[in-house]
């Protein structure tokens, strides 16, 4: 038996329920139930208060590391500027790729060190998240750079054997052909980079971060254009240098000394064969061999109706008075065709400030007569010098054909160099942004996508604003060796008439040749004037090139009213005047015109003589009709 009252033994065990243990709510003493929601709800806002806080000194010491890593990144592309670091050879390009990849990986941290969900919700808050915007836009850009575009480039170029030689174009047309695909997607890659950093905010509250995304945008800016022409380069280059068949090319060397729509009158020639990388020259000749063929080519009632009094497919020396490059390509190797009937597949031109630039990487060539041509010579050797050298006009012509054979020479073994290679396409491509090297394929795919880059010297037929100064010489001298140019163009206050903008265009035009002591082949006026004129005394023809649709209100020749023949260039308004220039005498014309969709920038036209234009751009606010 049990005593009376006592609980069963089962619920005496060691953590049995105890009736007593239990609270029943409203047990308590009065008010517990209060304090305890107080705390929770107090100790919940406290960790919301927090949470700024947090956030923010995530994103500071996060934001000290990401830059902490593009520094690194920057030091390692820095080492690649190193002049050993662009030698092909094998120990040189590892150690460029290493570089490359290093960059990568401390750009790709610096991302990951700027992403996440506090630099996201940050980055998104009105005016004071704009900062943290620019900083993560600039590091997924740095990190898209360099991984999707540098590392690609990278290895694009073949290594040098040891001795340097064993075909380096031909290597290098394999590699074109290998990387294609990945150059023209970081081409792409560049191109979206930089349309994202244009728009990510240019003006914060943090000057820093407006500086580095300005800074950035301007690289781009540059790296941009360059990435584009790698990528035609890998999709046309491989056919034309001959990977897929033999090519024949006809190169003309252009005299600078007297001016021509693309540069210079054309002189010396050569024809050039690329097999499978393998450049060669098959023969050398001048102008005097091409002053009568008849190119009998149709281009077309517009050009027809501008140049037909200068007969430029008849007469060899007014071959190329147009800009538009592909006219003279097109009328040269139908010239060509007609006086060998041998078809070329694709023009190139130069001049002897290329020649200049390519001589500086493989060092000087000599003719046969023992001539120094060097990256400092050559210019003056060939554009002023040789014709006091040289009185006899056959051996003058002889001379300017030899010195175009010895600077082939080393260009050439250059060429098959992998040492000089990256030094001659870095001066390949200077030149052709200075629009002094120029290329047209017969082809039409390949063409088409050369047409849109600088060396194909396209005169563009798109809509916008436009300024183009083009002179040709119409004495028949050399003496634009000492003509200097200047082109300023105004866009006038920030209203328009009828969709039009007023532009005011200045050019001037100054002849610093003496008058006295010029050979007379320099000095010599084949116009015949019906004035009197002294030796240095030069005559031009003057063509400024406005946009598509612009129309000339009036203009001032040295203050005076001028009147200029008005015509049409693949859309272009184009307005010319025929200009008598005294040695040692400037002449200023002034054009007012109205432009149409004159609210921006305009694209310049500028033709490559022996000193560059001078130009200056002052494009005026958005257009409110």
């Amino acid at each position: 038996m049990t005593e009376q009252g006592t609980p069963p033994a089962a619920s005496r065990r060691p953590g049995g329920p105890r009736r007593d243990a239990v609270r029943v709510p409203g047990d308590g003493p009065p008010g517990a139930e209060a304090r305890i929601r107080r705390r929770v709800l107090k100790a919940a806002l406290l960790t919301v208060a927090a949470l700024p806080v947090a956030a923010a000194v995530w994103i500071g010491v996060t934001g000290v590391f990401a830059r902490s890593e593009l520094v690194a990144a920057q030091r390692d592309l820095e080492a690649l500027r190193q002049p050993a670091m662009s030698a092909q050879s094998s120990h040189f390009a590892r150690q460029r790729l290493a570089a490359v990849r290093s960059a990568a990986v401390h750009a790709a941290r610096a991302h990951r060190l700027s992403s996440g969900p506090a630099w996201y919700t940050a980055a998104l808050l009105p005016v004071a998240g704009e900062p943290l915007s620019t900083v993560r836009g600039a590091a997924s850009a740095a990190d898209r750079l360099a991984g999707e575009v540098l590392t690609p480039l990278a290895g694009a170029l073949p290594a040098a054997a040891p001795d340097g030689h064993g075909g380096g174009m031909a290597k290098a047309l394999m590699g074109l052909r290998q990387y294609a695909p990945r150059l023209v997607r970081a081409a792409q890659v560049t191109a979206e980079v930089r349309a994202d950093v244009h728009r990510l905010p240019g003006t914060t509250w943090l000057s820093a971060a407006d500086r580095a995304r300005d800074r950035l945008a301007r690289q781009l800016d540059r790296l941009a254009p360059v990435m584009t022409d790698v990528s035609v380069a890998a999709r046309v280059l491989p056919p034309m240098l001959g990977a897929q068949g033999e090519r024949h090319y006809f190169l003309a060397f252009q005299n600078i000394a007297e001016a021509r729509g693309t540069g210079g009158v054309p002189g010396a020639f050569a024809v050039l064969r690329a097999d499978r990388g393998r450049l060669s020259f098959e023969r050398f000749g001048n102008n005097t061999e091409m002053s009568t063929v008849d190119a009998d080519l149709d281009l077309g009632p517009d050009f027809t109706a501008r140049y037909q009094g200068d007969a430029p497919t008849r007469v060899w020396a007014n071959s190329n008075m147009s800009p538009h490059f592909p006219y003279a390509a097109r009328i040269w190797a139908a010239a060509w065709r007609k006086h060998t009937g041998e078809r070329v597949d694709g023009v190139l031109a130069v001049d002897p400030v290329t020649l200049s630039r390519f001589l500086q990487v493989t060092g000087p060539a000599r003719t046969a007569d023992g001539t120094e041509l060097t990256a400092a010579n050559v210019v003056d050797l060939t554009e002023r010098t040789s014709y006091a050298r040289y009185g006899d006009l056959t051996r003058r012509k002889a001379f300017f054909v030899e010195a175009a054979r010895a600077a082939a020479g080393r260009l050439m073994a250059a060429a098959d160099d992998a040492r000089t290679l990256p030094g001659l396409l870095l001066a390949a491509h200077g030149a052709e942004r200075d629009g002094r090297l120029k290329v047209w394929s017969a082809h039409a795919q390949e063409q088409q996508l050369l047409a849109s880059r600088p060396y194909a010297g396209t005169l563009p037929d798109t809509p916008g604003p436009f300024a183009g100064l083009v002179v040709n010489n119409a004495a028949g001298s050399k003496l634009d060796y000492y003509l200097d140019r200047s082109l300023a163009w105004q866009a006038e206050g920030d209203g328009c008439a009828a969709g039009d903008r007023p532009v005011t265009a200045t050019v001037t035009l100054a002849n610093r040749a003496p008058a006295a002591g010029l050979p007379s082949y320099v000095t010599l006026r084949e116009d015949h004037p019906p004035y009197r004129t002294r030796p240095g005394d030069n005559r031009l023809l003057v063509s400024y090139y406005a946009g598509v649709g612009a129309t000339l209100t009036g203009a001032e020749l040295d203050g005076r009213p001028a009147m200029l023949s008005p015509g049409v260039e693949r859309g272009h308004s184009v307005f010319t005047l025929d200009l008598e220039l005294p040695a040692r005498s400037r002449r200023t014309l002034v054009l007012h015109l109205l432009e149409p969709h004159a609210d921006r920038t305009p694209t310049l036209l500028r033709q490559p003589l022996v000193t560059p234009v001078r130009t200056v751009l002052k494009p005026g606010g958005a257009c409110h009709a």
